[in-house]
């Protein structure tokens, strides 16, 4: 397996420290809204490669975090009147309904940065004392100059950054490019006990602390998007890595942005998707479908003309899946022959071509196309003559296939309750429609079916006929 490595700029094989586990850390959200299509197709990204390497055999210690102190966050609880807890308790609820209705696996640990405080000011200490980091009034700043590895993931020195950055001028620091790793209390904000007085961690040094707590010194892969490359992880890097005197994380990798409509994603441009609002028209399958067709390193631009295409695959998919769910109710045949045995062999290929695309830094775009190779054989070749046995496997291949990419493991069987509920539906909007035709067809092809349909004020009901 090859990883593009952000810190060496290539792809390197990936050798975890511990031959059976990964420790991976990405980072997560700050939670003061509802999180966007962007932050969705980076939280799809890397939800597909902890699945990956757990389907490569790997005991995966996946961590990803909650910012829940932040000056958006303290901007939020003032406009809303109320306190910047409240604030995360109700975005921290609502990011796992969002992040569940997308298929994303829960986390080993969803740690919150307000949980680790205490251990970040003894951090910060431990800074101060390496002669790291000082103080001025009340606030902590790192020293990026001691620091003679800063810049190195990003591929740029600290004077390229520094005249490439846009600096807020502060007198107090030593330099322009020094960083707040603790900020003094402003009126009116949350605040915690330290030895500088009282103040909050600034947001660097929140995963570097988080890190090393639950993951350890040296981790094996460290993740996000593109943004958070410089200044995030860069500062993480420097922090971590003056403090241990080790390496942070072997491997870096960062996925790409989402435009919309070929246009950056802006409130400004009213162009700017909630995941919330996506998924009350499409599902989960379509909406991951999409975020993975393009290389995660590639930008991948969203559009619902986009969105309506991925729909059309995925539901070609599934129409392969219920055409195999199908035969196994109508074909007689139990146990595979030899030919059958031998064609399931040739199947095997497409495993192995799907593990070699996605063992190539997870091109999750070549590995649906493998997919759609393969059901396209087993539509051709699998038929009422076929056995259980065979459509079994079959069916077997395609939805393990499937599940690294966080899709095709629904069944296609409808039940008998909610195809009757939705066929109801309809009859309701055909007699809103004054479409009374259509609506006494649907009443009338239910009581074929022995289904009797009640009027009640309370609404339709329904019944088995005696």
């Amino acid at each position: 397996m090859k990883i593009f490595n952000t810190l060496t700029r290539k792809k390197e094989e990936f050798i975890p420290l511990n031959p059976d586990e990964v420790k991976m850390y990405v980072c997560g959200p700050t939670v003061y809204n509802y999180f966007h299509i962007g932050n969705g197709r980076t939280f799809i990204i890397f939800d597909t490669i902890r699945r990956y390497l757990e389907y490569s055999g790997y005991n995966v210690k996946f961590v990803q975090n909650f910012t829940d102190i932040d000056d958006k966050m303290i901007n939020k609880a003032n406009e809303e009147g109320t306190t910047v807890k409240a604030i995360g308790d109700k975005y921290i609820d609502e990011y796992y309904k969002d992040a569940d209705g997308l298929n994303i696996e829960r986390a080993t640990s969803n740690p919150r940065a307000t949980e680790f405080v205490c251990d970040i000011v003894e951090f910060v200490k431990e800074l101060i004392e390496k002669g790291y980091a000082y103080e001025v009034s009340g606030d902590v700043y790192f020293r990026t100059k001691r620091f003679e590895g800063y810049g190195k993931l990003v591929g740029q020195n600290l004077d390229d950054l520094q005249a490439g950055a846009r600096i807020n001028v502060d007198e107090r620091k030593e330099d322009a490019m020094d960083f707040a790793i603790w900020k003094a209390q402003k009126p009116g904000e949350p605040a915690w006990e330290s030895p500088w007085g009282a103040g909050r961690p600034g947001w660097h040094i929140e995963c570097s602390c988080m890190v090393r707590k639950l993951l350890g010194d040296t981790i094996d892969i460290h993740a996000g998007g593109m943004d958070l490359a410089f200044p995030h992880h860069e500062n993480e890097i420097a922090q971590s890595e003056a403090l241990t005197g080790k390496t942070f994380a072997k491997y870096w990798i960062h996925g790409a942005f989402v435009n919309v409509d070929n246009k950056k994603m802006s409130k400004s441009l009213n162009n700017f998707f909630t995941v919330r609002d996506v998924l009350e028209e499409y599902d989960a399958d379509v909406v991951r479908f999409l975020m993975l067709s393009a290389h995660y390193r590639i930008q991948l631009n969203y559009s619902k003309d986009l969105l309506d295409s991925a729909k059309a695959s995925i539901e070609r998919l599934y129409n392969a899946i219920g055409n195999l769910e199908s035969l196994l109710e109508e074909v007689i045949k139990e146990n595979m022959d030899a030919d059958e045995k031998e064609y399931l062999l040739s199947l095997d290929s497409y495993r192995e071509k799907y593990i070699e695309k996605m063992d190539d830094d997870f091109n999750t775009a070549d590995a649906i196309s493998t997919l759609f190779d393969l059901v396209k054989n087993t539509n051709s070749n699998i038929t009422i003559g076929s056995s259980k046995e065979l459509c079994n496997k079959a069916l077997e291949l395609i939805r393990e296939l499937g599940m690294p990419l966080g899709i095709l493991q629904k069944s296609t069987k409808v039940s008998l309750e909610d195809e009757i509920e939705g066929l109801i539906d309809q009859r309701q909007q055909a007699r809103k429609d004054k479409d009374f035709a259509l609506s006494d067809k649907i009443r009338d092809d239910l009581k074929e079916r022995g289904i009797i349909l009640e009027d009640t004020p309370q609404g339709v009901r329904w019944k088995k006929a005696d």
